[in-house]
């Protein structure tokens, strides 16, 4: 059985509002969808690149909340 791990890529847009993206991973695949608009792509490598990259083009969400 192939073993699922999910992490998420959380940015905020200039209006305040959250998007999130959620990376999961099953062996080396990784699915990335967004919770936002339901966008979604498989990839095996910079999973995380990729959803950022959707963030900051589809929802101008650029804000990242690990940085203060």
């Amino acid at each position: 059985m192939p073993q699922l791990n999910t992490s998420k890529v959380t940015r905020w847009d200039q209006h305040g509002r959250e998007h999130v993206v959620q990376v999961r991973r099953t062996g080396v695949q990784r699915t990335v969808r967004c919770d936002t608009c339901g966008w979604r792509i498989s990839v095996q490598f910079l999973p995380w690149l990729k959803a950022e990259e959707h963030l900051a083009e589809a929802h101008q969400a650029t804000v990242d909340p690990s940085v203060t």
